[in-house]
């Protein structure tokens, strides 16, 4: 295995997080936390749409050390932002002006929302090792950990789906992404060796177990930063939107994804823009390509699984528009590599990760070979993760 490219994420131990804390704060803390980061192995851009996807939690995410501090601020320290954010109780529900800490301060939020009284602050550090943009939920991460601890803490007793949705909120709310349901879900629910396939208009799931013989998920990450907040993604939801309104015109719908493939064809017509049609065929397609991609696993059938991968890769390229020169070479370069499955794009898209199926004996090859044709035509060094599929929030200790 090629060492020096395959990055060792978890670097740093609980204890060595317990220590940092002390250090800190003066005190130690009295829980730890933990949220994974996610990839989505595919139905990518459905989740807004009311459609399924098929993500699953990753062994690395966001790591929260609490203690209640008995005073009337919450502090907010962590060990990926230079700058650490000390916020009154009073002001909990409101946004800070470009503040990492909005990601947090948005969870409790919901909380206080939801009429939960916080009449103590509390000290809190984070420290992650989800690579940030790079499409892997970084931030989705940050608020289910957040919300998962403050549920333990304050003795709520919301249920893992309802802190995925006040994580969603606050996202919407504090960060500004109108983003769908999945990444927040995937973060609450996951499970070791399972993928989630969730239907986001109802939130119904099924955990499927991914069994693949000698096969590894391969994780390579372009290292050309996605920004979903920059409005390309805030874009193409209202460009959905457009489509949905067009289209009721001839027949009532709430989202794209309740339409099929051959309903879709027949009144397409209907949608006037151009742009909008194009957003609404990738949207309909990939939503039969991920209920199809399921039943292929469930049947054993890792070849068929692959097919559909490629197939959404160039769905999202050219009806989408959301993958970029970075995102189209590295998984062009993974499709001439012997012993690749399927690989796509996976995320919000506009740089971040691919995501590849790779069978084990081609996985040396795969990363020299790809990793230095990307490094040739971009001009950026690239980085690969074996991905372990891991278990959704939990408390450490």
């Amino acid at each position: 295995m090629h060492s020096e490219t395959i990055k060792n994420l978890l670097n740093m131990t609980q204890q060595e997080l317990k220590s940092a804390f002390e250090k800190i704060y003066g005190q130690p803390a009295d829980a730890v936390y933990f949220a994974p980061g996610r990839v989505n192995l595919i139905g990518e851009h459905t989740d807004y749409n009311g459609g399924y996807v098929f993500p699953c939690a990753l062994s690395f995410g966001t790591y929260l050390l609490i203690r209640k501090n008995g005073g009337n601020t919450v502090r907010f320290h962590s060990l990926n932002q230079p700058n650490a954010v000390e916020v009154p109780l009073e002001k909990l529900t409101t946004r800070l002006e470009n503040s990492w800490a909005n990601y947090l301060i948005g969870v409790f939020a919901q909380f206080i929302k939801k009429g939960v009284k916080i009449d103590e602050g509390f000290d809190i550090l984070i420290w992650g090792d989800v690579p940030t943009g790079a499409g892997l939920s970084s931030s989705a991460s940050l608020e289910v950990v957040t919300a998962y601890a403050l549920n333990d803490q304050l003795g709520t007793g919301y249920d893992r789906t309802e802190l995925a949705l006040m994580s969603q909120k606050a996202e919407h709310e504090f960060a500004l992404v109108n983003c769908g349901i999945m990444d927040q879900f995937a973060a609450a629910q996951g499970k070791k060796d399972h993928a989630i396939f969730l239907n986001c208009d109802t939130l119904e799931f099924d955990l499927v177990p991914v069994k693949l013989n000698g096969i590894k998920v391969l994780i390579s990450n372009t290292h050309s930063p996605h920004k979903l907040d920059s409005g390309a993604y805030n874009q193409r939801v209202a460009e959905c939107k457009k489509a949905v309104e067009q289209l009721n015109k001839v027949r009532s719908i709430k989202y794209l994804a309740e339409l099929t493939e051959e309903e879709f064809k027949k009144i397409e017509s209907a949608i006037t823009d151009e742009t909008a049609k194009k957003r609404a065929r990738h949207v309909v397609s990939e939503v039969q390509r991920t209920k199809d991609a399921v039943k292929a696993l469930r049947a054993g059938d890792i070849l068929q699984f692959g097919k559909l991968m490629n197939a959404s890769h160039v769905s999202l390229r050219d009806d989408y528009e959301v993958t970029g020169p970075e995102l189209d070479t590295m998984v062009e370069e993974a499709w001439k590599i012997d012993g690749v499955i399927g690989s796509r794009m996976t995320g919000g898209g506009f740089g971040g990760c691919t995501v590849s199926l790779v069978k084990d004996e081609a996985i040396d090859t795969f990363i020299k070979n790809v990793g230095a044709a990307y490094e040739a035509k971009i001009g950026i060094k690239p980085e690969f993760y074996i991905a372990e599929i891991g278990d959704g929030a939990c408390r450490l200790s």
